[in-house]
């Protein structure tokens, strides 16, 4: 069985490496440093991973994540490479279904801040394994547009929702939807089927992730 979350993990890892510590993200004001540290926060440090999602510990997460950010750099990238086994994000059981979203979406952060960055062409596995996020993705950030909204990946599916009305089509492969519909519309590459005005509403909006 492919493990597509380990994959990534690695190539992150190389990249981080590559790039250095003051490599720039598609993140806003993060580094690869400040990304290295937010990976390891979420992983081995439980005690401030729910400041990650939780406005009232954010300042105590934030605070964590920053000392870390302060090791060597080569130290946080092992530890990013190389998590623990007791992590509950990141162990046999819950690696694959957890992180492969997490770390796709991460190396892509890394790779599309770069100059001259181009997609990848993805394992047809690993595109698969996308799409089943790309079906609750869509649910979850586009229920609520206005329109009758359809995600489209050839050879993969689609999937529709929103509240009804004018239709709009998102097309794209996975990979490609995964990050358009967790606030990387600036750097995803998906075809959209929709009037001007709601285009602009797409692709402007705050998905987040």
């Amino acid at each position: 069985m492919a493990r597509f979350a380990q994959m990534e993990r690695h190539a992150l890892a190389d990249l981080f490496l590559a790039v250095g510590p003051d490599a720039p993200t598609v993140n806003d004001g993060w580094t690869t440093r400040d990304l290295a540290a937010h990976l390891v926060v979420r992983e081995q440090r439980p005690d401030a991973a729910a400041g990650i999602w939780l406005p009232v510990l954010r300042g105590y997460s934030e605070r964590v994540r920053l000392e870390l950010a302060a090791r060597p750099f080569p130290d946080l990238v092992r530890m990013v490479r190389q998590p623990p086994g007791w992590s509950p994000v990141s162990n046999r059981i819950t690696d694959e279904v957890v992180n492969l979203m997490e770390f796709f979406i991460h190396h892509e952060d890394v790779r599309r801040a770069q100059p001259d960055w181009q997609p990848r062409d993805l394992p047809p596995g690993e595109q698969a394994a996308l799409w089943k996020r790309v079906s609750a993705l869509t649910r979850l950030r586009l229920r609520r547009f206005p329109g009758t909204v359809t995600v489209v990946a050839d050879g993969y599916g689609d999937v529709a929702t929103g509240t009804g009305g004018d239709r709009v089509s998102i097309s794209a492969p996975p990979g490609e939807l995964v990050l358009f519909l967790t606030g990387r519309q600036r750097v995803a590459r998906v075809q959209l089927d929709c009037a001007a005005a709601v285009e602009e509403r797409l692709r402007n909006a705050r998905f987040g992730f």
